[in-house]
């Protein structure tokens, strides 16, 4: 800060009573509980109730508390570990969890977050009562047949091996590496308690994943993106009832779904990344959160990397979501392990709350490799769709050496790396990595700390040098 701003901002400090400065303080510190709580809920039932839906049938209470749980932004960091959280069942025996409640504050109930009927858990908002809950169990799930690759190993293992031992981030912690090339090619390696099968947080890949049902969307005829636009050509407006006034009198009306996915739609966000902390880990709903946000630029002429973005493109395709659920499209790529999460009332948090097994993200890097179409030839996506996700016809970050398309990063400009390599990101260490020209998926998962980081692209250079030898 400057000694002009410095100043500027203890004259307004002054200016406000002690009290009051106080007061706020007081308020902040409460609502940092609130929110610790709030961050503390979620993290233990969506990790147990993914992993008992899937073909990794559980995960620890030990395993979430030292991975999803450690190291997270501060002031939660420091804060988390102090509330009391308590994991209740179904009764009669029955295994699914029910809820988890976290206690914050003498004078208000526990933070709470519920397992709904489909599965996946929603945080409830701050005051919500367990008893004002009213789910049924999620059904029982068969037995699942557990198929994974023999693994092949070779010419990426010291690669893989490095990548656990910390090589590319000494502070990084690294769950997961997986390896795909080819035809047959595959190669892994897990920290102990995980395989193949269990499910972790996504983060940030799910806007991936929330740009794949938009297209799919658009194969199925929605026409919200000119993929191959003519001369004089306009994207449709959104169809999300009563956002903005279609007379011309409201800039809005110049959002196109193409700029939200490529985080161009000139909203206003209160933080870098627009972390929306009140929706992820408050309890608001998706309604009261995303669509509100001004216009501050021009929509389609500045970078900005928003949540909002994303999940206003969901809000606009959500009503297809009945004849079309998430969970339809997940399970025809063969993403048996993931769950779409939704806030309280039931809209999808498609811009971080998924949880995806590795084997899924594998899945889904091979539906990008092959242009949009299953294993059986079906497709489910456009055809040119991998080629408009990573074209960088937007406005491009004004930080970092990344590019972006629609929904997807570009790694077109790294060094050692093909020109046509993309990638879904997600914070703490989240990475499926896509290379046409190679035919190679590379996935790895993370559990970083706050102030650490993982080389991505360096792994990336060596994984393919590897494969080269």
């Amino acid at each position: 800060m400057t000694r002009t701003a410095l100043a500027a901002a203890t004259l307004l400090l002054a200016a406000v009573p002690v009290a009051a400065q106080n007061q706020q303080a007081e308020l902040d510190a409460r609502y940092n509980r609130a929110r610790a709580a709030g961050y503390k809920a979620p993290m233990p039932c969506g990790a147990s109730a993914s992993a008992e839906r899937s073909r990794a049938r559980e995960r620890s209470e030990e395993s979430v508390l030292a991975y999803e749980l450690a190291g997270i932004q501060q002031p939660l960091d420091g804060i988390i570990g102090d509330l009391p959280h308590r994991i209740t069942r179904w009764p009669e025996g029955r295994r699914p969890i029910r809820h988890v409640t976290v206690d914050w504050a003498k004078d208000m109930p526990p933070r709470i977050a519920f397992q709904r009927s489909v599965g996946g858990c929603s945080l409830g908002p701050i005051g919500m009562e367990a008893d004002a809950i009213a789910q049924a169990p999620p059904p029982a799930q068969p037995q699942q047949i557990v198929s994974w690759h023999m693994k092949l190993p070779g010419p990426v293992s010291p690669v893989l091996e490095a990548a656990m031992e910390g090589t590319y981030g000494p502070k990084a912690r690294t769950t997961a590496v997986s390896v795909n090339w080819g035809e047959n090619g595959w190669d892994w390696r897990f920290a102990e308690g995980f395989t193949p099968f269990t499910p972790q947080r996504t983060w940030s890949v799910a806007k991936s994943l929330a740009a794949t049902l938009v297209g799919a969307n658009e194969h199925r005829g929605a026409g919200l993106i000119p993929l191959n636009p003519t001369h004089g050509m306009t994207s449709p407006p959104l169809p999300i009832p009563n956002w903005y006034r279609s007379d011309g009198e409201d800039r809005r009306v110049g959002i196109a779904m193409d700029r939200l996915l490529r985080m161009a739609s000139g909203r206003y966000s209160d933080t870098p990344g627009n972390r929306t902390d009140p929706l992820y880990f408050g309890g608001s709903t998706v309604a009261e959160t995303v669509l509100h946000w001004p216009l501050v630029h021009q929509p389609g002429t500045v970078f900005r990397y928003a949540n909002n973005d994303t999940l206003t493109a969901i809000a606009a395709i959500a009503p297809t979501f009945a004849e079309h659920p998430p969970a339809e499209l997940f399970a025809k790529i063969g993403m048996q392990d993931t769950i779409a999460e939704t806030d309280w009332l039931g809209d999808y948090v498609l811009s971080s709350q998924v949880w995806a097994s590795t084997m899924d993200l594998i899945r889904f890097g091979q539906l990008y490799l092959n242009d949009g179409k299953l294993p059986s030839g079906e497709r489910i996506l456009p055809e040119g769709w991998v080629k408009y996700v990573t074209t960088p016809s937007g406005p491009q970050p004004p930080t970092g050496t990344f590019g972006y398309g629609a929904g997807f990063w570009l790694l077109n400009k790294e060094p050692g790396v093909p020109a046509d390599t993309f990638a879904a990101i997600g914070n703490r260490g989240q990475y499926v990595v896509i290379v046409p020209s190679r035919k190679v998926v590379i996935v790895r998962r993370g559990e970083d700390p706050v102030g650490s980081s993982f080389d991505i692209s360096a792994f990336t250079r060596d994984v393919l040098a590897a494969l080269e030898e």
